[in-house]
């Protein structure tokens, strides 16, 4: 997953746990990791919305100052079905941790 250059710190320091996306279709799965800097996000859940659902609330809970902000980011494509992802950042070497104990 990939995050505007202005989300990234809050992403890694753990205040924005969730995003919300527009696309065609899913382009990350429940458990999956995906790189951002050293460390990973690692999806917990993807539920699909609709586009009424995107409250004030949640455009802040994702790091945006309004809705209107939020979209502007998320429509960049071809995509019209729209998706709640929640998330959580691995801070670098946190998944080989305990991995070797085994």
């Amino acid at each position: 997953m990939q995050f505007t250059q202005r989300l990234r710190e809050r992403v890694k320091s753990g205040r924005i746990r969730c995003s919300v996306r527009i696309w065609q279709s899913p382009r990350v799965k429940v458990g999956g990791r995906y790189p951002l800097g050293d460390g990973h996000i690692v999806v917990d859940s993807i539920e699909r919305i609709a586009l009424k659902q995107i409250t004030y609330d949640l455009a802040r809970e994702s790091g945006f100052e309004s809705v209107d902000d939020l979209l502007q980011i998320a429509r960049h494509g071809r995509g019209r079905k729209v998706y709640l992802v929640r998330f959580h950042y691995l801070r670098p070497g946190a998944w080989d941790a305990g991995r070797g104990a085994r």
